[in-house]
């Protein structure tokens, strides 16, 4: 008998194939995206010595405070990626190696990311 794979097994395993070749250093750190179905969580990762440099997510209360909607969507999205860019200027990380996490690179995955250039970090 066959047994079928979770959704996020699936998306571990893609996440780990992804990881071989994604790799944050100190000049270039790593832009790691995760997303529960109710969080987003951003993360900015050097590798090298297994810090991280910058973080936000959906459940700080200065975040919280300013989505109108629900917690996970697009438009929270948009917002985390621009808080994200904001922070990781202040200290100094102009460009990033994004990591979509095993996550299709689509909606909020994708907003992230958008939202990240536009405020001026190069991925």
């Amino acid at each position: 008998m066959i047994k079928t794979k979770s959704r996020n097994e699936m998306r571990l395993l893609r996440h780990s194939r992804l990881r071989k070749s994604v790799s944050g250093t100190a000049e270039r750190p790593r832009l790691s995206v995760f997303r529960s179905l109710r969080d987003i969580y951003v993360q900015v990762i050097d590798d090298t010595v297994g810090h991280t440099l910058v973080s936000v997510s959906t459940k700080e209360k200065s975040v919280a405070q300013t989505l109108e909607c629900g917690h996970c969507t697009v438009a929270a999205a948009k917002v985390i990626g621009k808080l994200v860019a904001e922070r990781a200027k202040e200290k100094g990380i102009t460009e990033v190696v994004f990591d979509r996490g095993g996550h299709v690179y689509h909606g909020r995955v994708q907003a992230i990311a958008d939202a990240a250039r536009e405020a001026g970090l190069k991925l």
